[in-house]
């Protein structure tokens, strides 16, 4: 398996004197970004940026996200090609994914899949044919998820995330149940990617759809994040920073919760309040910033929140 972090070189620069700048050089550990090629029953299918490991839960992630595969019984086989690099030692950047007998990928693809760490939705060819996608009724899903219990599930993740304690450089997805316990967290350079390696490990374990379930992102929610987790049947999405109008757009369509800058003691709730707050509760908001809640309670927006700290 490649590596997930390796050393170089950096200068440090400490300008608290301007007049005498402080320099150090030192080695730094970064995260590890590579390409990895996915190939079904042969024939390339896309190349992503991604951070090593749990390739094959982000294989299976991508392919369910796309609406490829329902199960994880439509795959036979998956495995690393022994691809090598200019010393001859493996790579292992290429997938190589076996359908089932009877599987098939779509004739038709509305996406151009070459996509980068940066982007989950790069090619899109249809927004409207992604709203599709989900084989699962998530705004049937009517589990609640208390506020508070909301706001601490970043801190639990934070705690798991080993990768970001040596780089400080990497996303991370989480998946909890609704009353707060949290079941697996994944990292990558790539949000998308975290969010792939989740759902493709949630598909391993047989427990689509995430009836009841959060997935929690060290990120912004952008359009591809709410598509996926809707793919996944997952009804709320928490976030660390702001929401595209996109992702708000389709969270509102499809009956999710949407949550932004979700940093105790606060979070903002774009979409699906209902799930985190009674009738009365959103009822006396008022005209308070929209959405926007503290254990319950509407405020307006704190300078700590506003969206340049995104």
């Amino acid at each position: 398996m490649g590596r997930v972090t390796q050393r170089a070189p950096v200068t440090r620069v400490d300008v608290s004197d301007p007049a005498a700048p402080r320099v150090v050089q030192r080695p730094d550990t970064l995260a590890v970004e590579e390409p990895m090629e996915m190939r079904v029953d042969g024939s390339a299918l896309t190349v992503t940026m991604r951070t090593p490991g749990d390739d094959f839960d982000l294989t299976l992630g991508f392919l369910h996200a796309e609406g490829m595969i329902a199960s994880a019984d439509d795959v036979t086989r998956l495995m690393h090609c022994l691809d090598t690099d200019e010393s001859g030692a493996p790579t292992y950047n290429v997938v190589d994914v076996t359908l089932a007998a009877g599987v098939a990928l779509p004739e038709k693809r509305t996406r151009s899949f070459l996509t980068t760490s940066a982007c989950g939705v790069c090619g899109t060819a249809s927004i409207e044919a992604l709203r599709t996608t989900s084989r699962y009724a998530v705004a049937e899903d009517r589990s609640h998820v208390d506020p508070a219990v909301l706001a601490g599930m970043p801190g639990l993740m934070r705690g798991a995330q080993k990768v970001f304690d040596r780089t400080g450089g990497i996303h991370a997805a989480g998946l909890f149940t609704s009353d707060g316990t949290l079941l697996i967290v994944r990292e990558d350079v790539g949000r998308h990617n975290a969010v792939d390696k989740v759902v493709g490990w949630a598909l391993r374990e047989g427990r689509l759809p995430l009836v009841g379930h959060v997935l929690v992102v060290s990120s912004r929610a952008s359009f591809e994040l709410v598509q996926k987790a809707h793919a996944a049947g997952i009804p709320v999405l928490a976030t660390v920073s702001a929401a595209s109008s996109l992702a708000v757009e389709l969270a509102e369509d499809v009956g999710m919760t949407l949550a932004g800058f979700v940093r105790p003691p606060r979070l903002a709730v774009y979409a699906g309040a209902d799930r985190l707050l009674a009738a009365q509760e959103i009822q006396a908001a008022g005209s308070a910033t929209r959405g926007e809640v503290i254990a319950g309670m509407s405020h307006s927006m704190p300078h700590s929140m506003d969206r340049r700290t995104g």
